[in-house]
Formats: structure tokens, sequence, C-alpha cells
């Protein structure tokens, strides 16, 4: 079956899905971007993702393209028309297309396109664990708005996969983890409590982030946000990270030294459990 997308108001073949060469997502990353997993063809958090992008739109003065409740609707679609049981769907808004000038715009429609992507969430490789190289954090003051400008995530994935992992996470000058590239991070002590950066314009405010704390926090796991070092990450028994399209992800080696006993932790194992079973039961 040929893939659908979704351009302004459209639903297309996925080879004849086009935008202008002078939209500001591709002039000046002008955009804001949403991903939402799918599992058993439903979306998974959703209201979470819809709830950022409106913040990240807001916080970039970019008028929504269409209300939140159409864009459900639109997502709910393209699910459907591509037959999609599990994976995910990507969402970007831009400024739209109008001449090349810095300042915004007047009067311009902004652009609204979605597609999908077959994706194994539940039975990954990854479940088994996954390699995170350290890397600089040279991103902008402003990583909590989920801009399309993605380039130092880009080669910071690129200088990972380079050395052999899944996964890259961002340092600070201090030597504090921020995130990874696309996930937030997360490590359990030895005294076994869950540990993870707390919300600010540092990093992104994960949709999966949000819902696994709070179900971590119902069964009365200890939680920590506050900043952690990558040498205490290096003497974690544990460490995980979670996004949309990884759920929670266990992480066994960071720059090549094995996290605990090199494989999967007890907690983060639970952890995944918790979320999965979450996530089928709420996702609509």
């Amino acid at each position: 079956m040929h893939r659908i997308a979704y351009v302004n108001g459209d639903f297309l073949p996925l080879e004849e899905a086009k935008v202008s060469i002078l939209d500001r997502g591709f002039l000046f990353a002008d955009g804001i971007y949403e991903v939402a997993a799918v599992l058993d063809g439903k979306l998974v958090d959703n209201a979470l993702h819809l709830a950022r992008l409106q913040r990240s739109c807001g916080e970039i003065a970019l008028a929504l393209p269409l209300p939140l409740a159409k864009i459900a609707e639109v997502e709910r679609e393209l699910v459907r028309r591509n037959d999609l049981r599990e994976g995910l769907v990507y969402l970007e808004a831009t400024r739209g297309a109008a001449e090349r000038d810095f300042p915004f715009p007047q009067g311009v429609p902004p652009t609204l396109v979605m597609f999908t992507q077959e994706k194994p969430l539940v039975d990954s490789p990854a479940a088994k664990g996954i390699a995170v190289k350290s890397v600089p954090d040279i991103r902008w003051a402003r990583r909590d708005i989920k801009s399309v400008a993605l380039l130092p995530q880009v080669l910071a994935k690129q200088a990972a996969a380079a050395a052999g992992c899944q996964e890259a996470w961002m340092i600070e000058d201090d030597g504090t983890v921020t995130e990874g590239g696309s996930s937030n991070a997360y490590i359990v002590t030895r005294e076994g409590v869950l540990v993870t950066r707390p919300i600010s314009n540092d990093i992104l405010a994960g949709c999966t982030r949000k819902a696994a704390l709070a179900l971590a926090a119902e069964r009365q796991i200890r939680i920590e946000e506050r900043p952690f070092t990558l040498e205490e990450a290096h003497g974690a028994a544990e460490a995980f990270i979670t996004s949309a399209s990884s759920f929670v992800t266990p992480v066994v080696s960071i720059d090549g030294k094995p996290i605990g006993s090199g494989t999967p932790g007890k907690l983060t194992l639970r952890m995944r459990e918790i979320y999965i079973d979450h996530a089928r039961k709420s996702a609509e």
C-alpha cells in the first residue's frame, strides 16, 4: 500500500506531498514539530503532544494551522488511511511560504504537514539495551521549544552512530547531563532512586517523560528531579531514556563503560512494562 501524507488540507500519496522552496521551515527552521506514538492503531499520550504543540507555537508567535481537535482528527485519519498499527505520526507546522526575509511575513497562512512511519515500539531490539555516547551540548538556550532547528541533534546522533551507539547524551560545560539527542535521560542510583533533570528551558518537556514519572509516582517509586553529572551516570546502577519513539529504553553503556551490570536494570524494565501497559490502555 502506498503511504499517504497530509499537506495543508489534502491527503496525498507520499511521493506527491510537497511544500514550497520558500517555506520558512525550509529556509529558517521557522517551525515546530511533534511526534506521537501509535500502538494498536491508536495515538498514545496525544493530548500531551497537542498541548506541547500549542505551547511551542505560542512561544514563537506561530498561529496554529488548525484547532487542536481538528489536528487530532487529521492524525487519526492519517493513521486509518495508512493502516498503521504500530509506529509514529510526525507533524510539522511552519510559518508558511513567503519571500526570504528574516522578520515574520504578514498575512501568510501557516504550513501543516503530517506523515506516518511504521516502527516496532513494543518488541523493539532497543529494549535489550542501547549504548550512549556523550557529546558537548552546543544548542541554543530555548530547548523547551520543540523547534525543527535540529542540526545540533543531528550532529550529536551522527557522532553516536559513528561510535556504534544508538543515542547521544548532551553534556553541559559543568559536566551535567541535559538530555538525549531525541530523548529525556535518567539514571537510577545505587539506592534505587530514579533521577532526571527538572523541567526548565534547558530541556524539552517530554510527553513520555511526564506520563512515565506520573506512573512511577503512583507506584511510590522514589524520584528526584535534579541535574546529574556524566560521572554520576557512569557510577549509576541503571540508566534509561524515554521518548515517544522509544517508550522506556534501557541504557547499558555510556562512552563504552557498562552501566551497572551492563544489562537492563530491574527498575528500568519495570518502568518499560508499566508504560507499555499505560500506552495500550490509554491510547485513543
